[in-house]
């Protein structure tokens, strides 16, 4: 049986997160099996449309991407040629799998929801793909990441559609009207093979760029 200090890496348990040391727990039992034993059977989609969406702004680097997790977000910029890519992520595990996929610059171990170890104004992209979801960080980390972005900075979030109104993205976004512009949003599927419980599931691909 799962406990608090082992708890079952899954996607429901995923949405059911209530804390950052509640995130640090599950990635650190989901680290070593994220990409096969998640990404690679539920056929996950949001890195390839989050770095679709953001090459097809005009973004370019340095870029960083938020929630970086095991760093297929990053592997996608890639092949899109877009360098050079820093990660963040709350998981010193699942840093370390992305850090072996060697596509990234550098990485930063902090709290989405606390403030970032980064200087203003340093990216001229932000990215992030699966962190704004059920459990995890939710719109008050728009202003640390604004502080951080360039002004002319082009951003490319995956926000999961379940949360985007009931927890306050689409009333943030309204709040930054005077911050940013050329806000876009298309809906996507998250999962290209779902298991039935999550074959709805859905997230909002959120661009625009800082004034």
């Amino acid at each position: 049986m799962a406990t608090p200090t082992d708890p079952s890496p899954d996607l429901d348990a995923a949405y059911g997160l209530h804390s950052p040391s509640d995130s640090v727990r599950l990635y650190r039992a989901w680290a070593a099996s994220y990409d096969s034993g998640f990404a690679q059977r539920t056929g996950y989609l949001l890195p390839g449309h989050v770095a679709g969406a953001f090459v097809e702004a005009g973004g370019q680097g340095p870029v960083l991407d938020v929630g970086a997790g095991t760093g297929l977000l990053a592997a996608r910029l890639a092949d899109f040629s877009v360098s050079p890519v820093d990660g963040v992520d709350i998981s010193a595990e699942m840093l370390t799998e992305a850090i072996a996929k060697s596509v990234y610059r550098q990485t930063f171990l902090a709290d989405l929801t606390a403030p970032l170890p980064m200087a203003d104004s340093g990216y001229c992209g932000i990215v992030s793909s699966g962190t704004f979801t059920q459990g995890h960080v939710g719109p008050a980390a728009f202003d640390e990441l604004l502080r951080i972005a360039a002004p002319g900075a082009v951003f490319a979030l995956s926000i999961n559609v379940a949360v985007f109104k009931p927890c306050g993205f689409a009333d943030k976004l309204d709040a930054l009207r005077g911050q940013i512009c050329r806000v876009t949003l298309a809906e996507a599927p998250i999962y290209a093979a779902p298991d039935p419980d999550h074959a709805a599931d859905r997230a909002m691909i959120l661009c625009f760029t800082k004034r």
